[in-house]
């Protein structure tokens, strides 16, 4: 089972990205508002949480994408939605996971048949199925960089760059696990005010 991928995109395709990772092409499947994000980008280095999507009817492994844990947990209890399957939910996520929740849990029917391939109907049985269960979700709302902090203050980021210079040069990190770690502290921690800050946040993760 394939969970998570790091590496360079090759070429973008109609639905998502060919990522090369070593000298095998994975074909993934992202989010409208991912491949936008990442055609944006000035880097063609990503890395990928993966839900991998293989049924007696889809007998051919689809790969689907997210940039965060938290946007693949959502897709996860989107698809508990009776007839939201994993490419119909992937395709409906064109706005950001925190904006979806937040419609949910206002019972926004009009916000939600905004959304690609969902009518009327469907965003009933979304609120239905869902209301209630997506508030953690909502504090997703803000567009996120999929590689590094370039939206972060310019304090932040210099305490960024300090704490990954040595992820990288003194602990073996890549360059992209060391932006994946600092992005993923200050998700989990906005009050972060330096390094030792940074640092413990990282850690304390992983214990």
């Amino acid at each position: 089972m394939i969970g998570f991928l790091e590496g360079s995109i090759h070429n973008f395709e109609s639905d998502g990205i060919l990522l090369l990772c070593g000298n095998i092409g994975y074909e993934i499947v992202l989010t409208p508002q991912m491949v936008e994000s990442l055609r944006s980008s000035q880097t063609n280095e990503v890395a990928l949480y993966i839900y991998y999507h293989l049924t007696e009817r889809q007998p051919k492994p689809v790969l689907i994408g997210f940039e965060t844990m938290a946007d693949k947990a959502f897709f996860q209890t989107f698809i508990t939605v009776d007839a939201i399957g994993p490419m119909k939910a992937v395709k409906a996520m064109s706005r950001s996971v925190g904006e979806i929740a937040g419609a949910i849990e206002k019972k926004d029917v009009k916000f939600l048949t905004g959304l690609s391939g969902i009518g009327k109907r469907t965003a009933e049985k979304i609120i239905a199925t869902l209301h209630g269960k997506v508030e953690k979700f909502i504090a997703e709302t803000h567009h996120r960089d999929p590689v590094g902090q370039d939206n972060l203050p310019i304090e932040m980021r210099s305490i960024s760059q300090q704490v990954a210079d040595v992820l990288v040069e003194q602990l073996g990190h890549s360059s992209l696990s060391a932006k994946r770690m600092i992005k993923e502290a200050y998700e989990r921690n906005s009050t972060i005010l330096t390094p030792e800050d940074l640092f413990d946040e990282i850690f304390q993760e992983k214990r």
